[in-house]
């Protein structure tokens, strides 16, 4: 399965992530010593669901390291622009290729175990869209301080991630709709809105659970999706505001000197006086045996 990486977006004048991004790529700010996009790229790297990675944004001159192969592509435009080109190459690589994976290149803290676990958890059936929501107590235990913008439904409070599994098909149809959905992904209420104003009052008063309000954007959009709930915040921790870029700093850093450190410990760990004394036996046993000395007695006459 290919993952298609969109990395186009540059914050503007106005925008509260200007002043770290200078009029660059959001995808290029500095987390704990390496591009943002950087920590996303190596978590699908370890993913054993990732075939290729299309990069649509950014170019080979930013020296970005991947195991798996890149694809480059320029920014688009628009988030369903960049989608529609991507799944575009993801066919002409592979021409037999039936889903891909929607990735937002500001969630650092994301693992390669946690894409392979979203492509598994997805193909236990067939659907058009597999869309990621995190319960407001998994993620306020991982980032107590997020302060992320939460969809309040009648049997949780949800917000959504930045991973997301789609069938190809779907980039051919409903473009209108999917637009403006896309469009409003940092409002549920208007996504909502979209979606029909009945449904946007019965989300408002918490009438639907997380399945009826799944169900309900299927039926209006017409396809079938079904909604991945997350019991990790990393795929669902993106970097909108300068808090959340700080505190996914803070993070990163205490990882990595976590990693450090587990390794050092590694490497200063002494070998016990048994391993000692199995090596030295090993030794002894591996020698060649002394040849035997044969006497060949003269048959009498």
């Amino acid at each position: 399965m290919d993952a298609i990486v969109i990395a186009g977006g540059i914050p503007q004048p106005n925008e509260p992530l200007y002043a770290y991004s200078n009029g660059d790529s959001k995808a290029l700010i500095d987390i704990a010593g390496k591009p943002m996009v950087q920590w996303v790229l190596d978590a699908l790297s370890e993913a054993k669901h990732v075939d290729n990675v299309i990069l649509i944004g950014l170019s080979a001159k930013g020296g970005f390291t991947c195991k798996k192969p890149i694809q480059y592509l320029s920014n688009q435009g628009r988030m369903l622009a960049n989608i529609v080109t991507g799944v575009k190459r993801s066919l002409e690589l592979n021409k037999n290729s039936k889903y891909v994976l929607v990735v937002s290149s500001d969630i650092p803290t994301l693992k390669g175990e946690m894409v392979d676990w979203l492509v598994d958890t997805s193909m236990q059936t067939k659907e058009d869209l597999y869309y990621g929501v995190c319960p407001r107590d998994v993620m306020e235990e991982r980032f107590p301080d997020s302060k992320r913008t939460y969809t309040k439904l009648k049997d949780m409070e949800v917000c959504g991630a930045d991973m997301n599994l789609i069938h190809v098909s779907m980039v051919t149809e409903h473009l209108d709709t999917w637009e403006a959905l896309i469009g409003n992904r940092k409002s549920p209420l208007r996504q909502a809105a979209i979606l029909g104003w009945d449904t946007l009052f019965q989300i408002a008063t918490r009438q639907l659970t997380l399945e009826q309000a799944a169900q309900r954007a299927s039926e209006r959009i017409g396809i079938k999706g079904h909604a991945i709930i997350w019991q990790h915040a990393e795929p669902c921790m993106d970097v909108d505001k300068p808090h959340q870029l700080e505190l996914l700093r803070a993070d990163m850093v205490r990882q990595q000197r976590k990693v450090t450190a587990s390794e050092k410990q590694t490497a200063k760990k002494p070998i016990s006086k048994d391993k000692t004394a199995q090596k030295s036996n090993v030794k002894k046993s591996s020698a060649k045996p002394a040849a035997k000395k044969i006497t060949v007695k003269a048959k009498a006459k």
